[in-house]
This record gives C-alpha cells, structure tokens and sequence, in this order.
C-alpha cells in the first residue's frame, strides 16, 4: 500500500498569493566585484542559467508561427484572387449590358420633315 502512495504522490496546493510584496533593499553601490571574497557574506541573486531546452521550444514556437502566418497569406490571396475574378466578371457583364444601349442610340433615325435652309 506504501509503494502506491508514493508512485501517486500529488504535490501540496500552492499557497494563496501574498497581499504586500516584501520591500526590496536598495542594490549596494559598490565597485567591487560581487564575486570578490569579500562580497561572499553577501547572497548575489541568482542570475538566470542559459537552458538550451527553452531555446529550442522557442524555436518550435517560431516555426510554427512562421507555418501558421504562411498558410494565412496563402489564404488570403486565394481569396483575393476570388475578389478579383468576381470583380472582373461582374465589370464584363455591366460592359454587355451597356453596349446595346450604347448601340441604339447610334442609330438615330432621320427626321420625317427636312428644314429648309433660307
């Protein structure tokens, strides 16, 4: 029973946030190293380590916001092409239809009773 309290083990709910973060104290203003040996009573904070893993999730990340911009923009000038097209079909259909209008008013018929010039 032992064995299958530890393989299941769950870790303790995280604590509730604090209501005032603590004060922080002012950074030395020394021009020693903070590696001397005289500043090793002092804690330095810890400096983010280089973690190759992160940079390659960051890179995946990257990729795939690059793959997912690629297809977008094939998209959108898939659709565009489409507009295009609509446009050009519907500018070709206006043009027939004005044609034959265009057409009857050329033929104008000539009037039944001449003017007599003076």
């Amino acid at each position: 029973m032992g064995e299958l309290q530890q393989l299941y083990y769950l870790p303790p709910p995280p604590l509730p946030p604090p209501t005032a973060p603590p004060p922080t104290p002012p950074p030395p203003l020394s021009s020693h190293d903070e590696r001397s040996p005289s500043a090793s009573h002092q804690e330095p904070p810890p400096s983010p380590r280089f973690d190759p893993s992160r940079m390659v999730g960051i890179i995946r990340r990257k990729a795939l916001i690059k793959d997912l911009a690629a297809v977008y923009h094939a998209e959108c000038l898939t659709y565009c092409q489409e507009l295009l097209e609509l446009q050009s079909k519907l500018e070709e259909s206006h043009t027939d239809l004005k044609i034959p209008e265009n057409s009857k008013k050329e033929t104008i018929r000539p009037p039944k009773r001449l003017k007599k010039s003076r």
